[in-house]
């Protein structure tokens, strides 16, 4: 990622907090930490950008609006493609705006015209790394976590 805020971003995340991949027309509130990716209609897209983060950024929840998922299925189907650390939950649209913005550490604003395209994203630790050191047990909630292996 070359993009210095992105960067500092993804490094200032610790474990349970939010980062919201937004769409062009997302309600930011003022005081939100925005990083702001927009260039014109859909460049670049949202599952670009969730893409390109997940690649640097260990999360464990990500959230979708339940609308993205019923009128916009071929964006859910995509999202739910790359998202390969966790299952995609969903939740209603009027909920994701009404509680994330302002529980997000981070808004990433993408130009993404993609009707209920927004992605949360919960930040998570390395399970393997953290519970796979010699002596160390896993607890029965963080065995799926823990035997996760990135796709290739």
């Amino acid at each position: 990622i070359l993009n210095k805020y992105l960067n500092e971003a993804i490094a200032d995340m610790g474990h349970g907090d939010v980062i919201i991949i937004s769409d062009a027309g997302f309600p930011i509130p003022d005081d939100a930490k925005r990083i702001d990716l927009a260039i014109e209609q859909d460049k670049p897209g949202i599952a670009e950008i969730f893409e390109l983060i997940s690649s640097d950024f260990i999360y464990e929840r990500c959230i979708v609006a339940e609308e993205q998922e019923k009128y916009n299925p071929e964006h859910f189907k995509n999202i739910r493609s790359l998202c390969d650390r966790c299952a995609v939950e969903t939740i209603p649209h009027a909920e994701l705006i009404a509680k994330y913005p302002k529980e997000a550490k981070y808004i990433v604003r993408t130009g993404g015209f993609e009707p209920w395209g927004n992605v949360i994203l919960y930040s998570g630790v390395d399970a393997p790394v953290w519970f796979k050191k010699p002596g160390a047990i896993t607890p029965d909630y963080y065995e799926s976590r823990a035997s996760y292996e990135e796709k290739e």
